[in-house]
């Protein structure tokens, strides 16, 4: 049901938090085609705490690379997200319609190749990414101005 409220072109919801609600990668699969909607107007969506896990984040992605996407930051804290997750996203992220500017991934299990991955789209000028967390402790930054 919020699938087709967030679908409908009158809808103008820009920021959506479904932390903590038990979502899985089927969720996933359904809000990917809500980002895919050219109706949608979500710039903030926040997954925190959910266990949608890689293969979530795998299907969120092709909501990431829908032209008609608008988001703008991405919250996956403690998802259960791995390397694999930081490919999919990058892969989605080089899409020269992202408009995605902030990614946060804080305690998932997030390694060095993921975030090398990460690390080299902020460093990027062709990209919009600013902003990458993936430890609490551990945050890029990148001015692009």
């Amino acid at each position: 049901m919020l699938s087709n409220g967030l679908a409908n072109p009158k809808c103008k919801l820009e920021h959506l938090k479904l932390n903590n609600c038990s979502l899985t990668k089927r969720s996933c699969a359904i809000l990917a085609s809500v980002l895919s909607s050219s109706a949608s107007s979500l710039r903030e969506l926040n997954l925190s705490g959910n266990r949608i896990l890689d293969a979530g984040v795998k299907l969120l992605t092709t909501g990431l690379n829908s032209t008609h996407c608008k988001l703008e930051v991405l919250r996956l804290h403690n998802c259960g997200l791995t390397d694999e997750s930081c490919a999919s996203l990058a892969l989605a992220l080089r899409s020269t319609h992202s408009h995605l500017r902030e990614l946060h991934l804080s305690c998932n299990t997030v390694g060095q190749s993921g975030e090398k991955l990460l690390e080299a789209l902020l460093k990027d000028p062709s990209y919009r990414l600013q902003r990458v967390t993936t430890k609490p402790q551990k945050t890029w930054t990148w001015d692009q101005q």
